[in-house]
């Protein structure tokens, strides 16, 4: 009887923490792995195996469907164990004698009398891999979306609207680790005390681009970085703040032409907020009178908390629902940034449980809500003051379609839409912000600018 190992026992306990829950996968595994006594190499191959599990969580059901006789009888705990077992053959190509006799170990880990079956349908698994992804992914959408493991309806989405090319590549980088980007504000440490900082423990940041484009006070870093006691220090006085750079890209252009009155809504736990007041300090060497408006006041009382450790000045921060603003009487502002709720289509290698979670309808509903909401943030904005439109999504439901939508509304016919790109505004790809997703690159972005003209 091989012995299970600490990693895959860690693996299916914090995946069925998950399912129970419906929680995010990265939460409880890091709360998992701060009590368990694993060595760096067994927390490094959990961590994989269950961010992998609860990104491909739909097709290796499937899978295991195909090898079973009777899929509704197999018990949650057993599913639990044979989907960390099924990730490990179909998508880390794993030693097959290994994976089997890990697997039945696994099994018999959560429920023995299963043992037996899981080692009929392990070995039926390790066949099914040769006719994976079961159809051919040059032609067949839900083949390509399998072949990544994502949701049919979702493959085809993003192949219509990416290409066949574009769809692979986002779905192959959706699975892969996120790098990680730094944002240095410079309200409280400046940035040669920063480089400094961390080159004393032999770590270089490297400036970023995107789209040809430098971003202010934005450094890329080796993941181990994270845990540099550079990093650490620096987070703790408010000198750094870990930030995916598209994001840090969009803080940077939301600004009103001059210094002024700033309305942010859905400032969540305040990360653009820091970004934007360090851009404002970073344009015109002060910061803005911004107002800050979320629906949770948990999120009210963390903001609050990050701006005292950052150096960021907030006129007030308010918990409302984004749909009715008449609690701000008739204040108008320079300008308004609407971080919209959405799918976080654009962010699933952070957040891998959405793509499993999310359905067509939520993306229907979604997009009627930033309707709403942008509609009424429109309210909000002076005569030649902006607006700003952002998501972390690249369906165009949630952003071109909402920004058509807006325009065309009584409301709407108040402003103009701002290339965001002058040097390309007479092409389409100026009129809008949108990162694409890469490997090694920023998470995919989007964002529209207006103008009010009346």
């Amino acid at each position: 009887m091989a012995k299970l190992s600490p990693a895959r026992r860690a693996a299916v306990e914090v995946c069925a923490t998950v399912r129970q829950r419906q929680a995010f996968a990265s939460d409880v595994l890091t709360a998992y792995l701060r009590d368990a006594k694993l060595s760096a190499s067994d927390a490094g191959f959990a961590r994989v195996l269950v961010l992998g599990v609860v990104a491909t969580w739909g097709t290796l059901d499937e899978v295991i469907n195909r090898c079973l006789n009777t899929p509704r009888d197999v018990q949650d705990d057993v599913r639990d164990a044979l989907r960390v077992s099924t990730y490990e053959v179909i998508f880390l190509g794993k030693d097959a004698h290994a994976v089997v006799d890990q697997g039945v170990e696994l099994v018999r880990h959560v429920q023995p009398k299963a043992a037996r079956l899981a080692n009929a349908v392990l070995r039926k698994i390790v066949r099914a891999k040769l006719d994976f992804p079961f159809a051919n992914p040059h032609t067949d959408d839900a083949a390509l979306g399998r072949k990544h493991g994502f949701p049919a309806w979702l493959a085809e989405q993003l192949i219509a609207q990416l290409g066949r090319h574009g769809a692979d590549v986002f779905m192959e980088a959706s699975n892969h680790p996120a790098p990680v980007f730094f944002a240095v504000p410079g309200l409280k440490v400046d940035e040669d005390r920063v480089k400094r900082t961390f080159a004393r423990e032999g770590v270089t940041l490297e400036s970023v681009t995107v789209a040809s484009h430098a971003v202010p006070g934005c450094y890329h870093a080796p993941s181990t970085a994270v845990a540099a006691h550079a990093a650490q220090y620096l987070f703790r006085e408010g000198g750094l703040l870990v930030s995916d750079a598209a994001a840090q890209v969009i803080a940077s252009r939301v600004l009103p032409e001059q210094p002024g009155t700033f309305l942010e809504i859905g400032s969540g736990r305040g990360t653009k907020t820091i970004l934007i007041q360090a851009h404002a300090h970073r344009t015109w060497g002060k910061q803005m009178q911004l107002t800050a408006i979320d629906n949770h006041g948990f999120k009210a009382d963390l903001l609050r908390k990050r701006a005292q450790q950052f150096g960021v000045e907030l006129e007030g921060v308010r918990t409302l629902d984004a749909r009715d603003l008449s609690a701000l009487g008739k204040t108008l502002y320079d300008g308004v940034f609407l971080d919209a709720p959405c799918s976080g289509v654009g962010t699933l290698r952070r957040h891998p449980e959405i793509r499993w979670r999310l359905r067509p309808a939520d993306v229907r509903a979604l997009a009627e809500l930033q309707l709403q909401m942008l509609t009424e943030a429109s309210t909000r904005v002076k005569v030649g003051g902006r607006l700003a439109y952002a998501t972390c999504t690249v369906l165009a439901q949630e952003n071109e379609q909402v920004v058509k939508a807006f325009l065309e509304s009584d409301q709407g016919k108040c402003f103009r839409l701002v290339p965001w790109d002058p040097e390309d505004a007479n092409k389409a790809r100026g009129l809008f912000f949108k990162s694409p997703l890469t490997a090694a690159g920023t998470d995919a972005h989007f964002a529209a600018l207006f103008m009010r003209v009346q």
